[in-house]
């Protein structure tokens, strides 16, 4: 009886699994193949699940157009850029935090938390404001400064609570052997902390190349908009071009994607880090 029940309960939470899975991966499959349609077949009724000509004629559009394609070399520029210096700075703090007792490092510590609550939304203004300030306006600096300031944060709360999992006598260790810290840093911590770290960049890089809406007020030329503001261009003043929109979309989320299927492992491995401390 009791083994019948627990049949039961995973019959039922394995088809509430596959519920939920079609209905997130629903959109996903309608973007993809739509951008296989004309823009006709998208607005059918009833709808066109797979098209009559299957034409590559977006994807055409889109790789034979400089426009479009500087809007994806300024995204991997600039997403990759975030990811480096997020990464570098963010080891460097998190060891100081880890390893170092400082004046002030509560007070640190709770400004990095609460930066991290504030919604992003509220410092647009200010922010556009302090960038025309600085004369940085349109430019691949601004844009790097804004996404560093939140991804900063969330890295240096996960790198820090992934080497506080790692025991001081490794940093010890090489001392001893005449090593500097900065050496114990670079060639013990950071490669045993690979996990978390690739946590961290896939985060910095999804935070980076997603970006909307400070991507769309800090830049003013097409020549240095993203991807993202670069799929709401195609929004003409009197007509949609949603197969070139759903084309550059599918393009725009492969990054991610490949990201993931690669690096799934340490990205799992790197979220749970620093839960439980040795």
């Amino acid at each position: 009886m009791v083994g019948g029940r627990k049949l039961y309960i995973k019959i039922i939470i394995v088809v509430l699994l596959i519920l939920g899975a079609c209905f997130a991966g629903f959109p996903v499959l309608w973007m993809i193949l739509s951008s296989f349609k004309t823009n006709v077949e998208i607005f059918a009724w009833p709808p066109v699940w797979i098209s009559k000509t299957f034409s590559f004629d977006a994807y055409k559009a889109i790789f034979g157009s400089s426009e479009q394609i500087r809007f994806f070399i300024n995204s991997y520029f600039i997403a990759i850029t975030v990811v480096v210096l997020t990464l570098v700075i963010g080891i460097l703090a998190s060891y100081s935090f880890s390893r170092f007792d400082f004046p002030g490092k509560n007070i640190l510590n709770t400004l990095i938390v609460s930066v991290q609550a504030v919604p992003p939304i509220t410092l647009l203004i200010p922010y556009l404001s302090l960038i025309v300030t600085m004369k940085l306006y349109n430019t691949y600096l601004a844009l790097i400064l804004t996404y560093m300031l939140f991804t900063l944060p969330y890295a240096i709360l996960m790198t820090t609570g992934y080497f506080n999992t790692l025991s001081k006598s490794l940093d010890e260790a090489v001392m001893i052997d005449g090593g500097s810290r900065f050496k114990a840093l670079w060639k013990v911590l950071v490669p045993t902390a690979v996990p978390g770290l690739v946590s961290v960049g896939m985060y910095t890089f999804m935070q980076a190349w997603n970006e909307y809406l400070f991507a769309l007020a800090l830049t003013k030329t097409n020549d240095m908009r993203t991807v993202p503001v670069g799929i709401n261009l195609l929004m003409g003043q009197h007509a949609y071009e949603w197969n070139q929109m759903m084309a550059m979309s599918v393009l725009g989320s492969l990054p991610v994607l490949l990201l993931f299927l690669f690096f799934q492992k340490y990205f799992i491995a790197g979220m749970t880090a620093g839960s439980v401390k040795s």
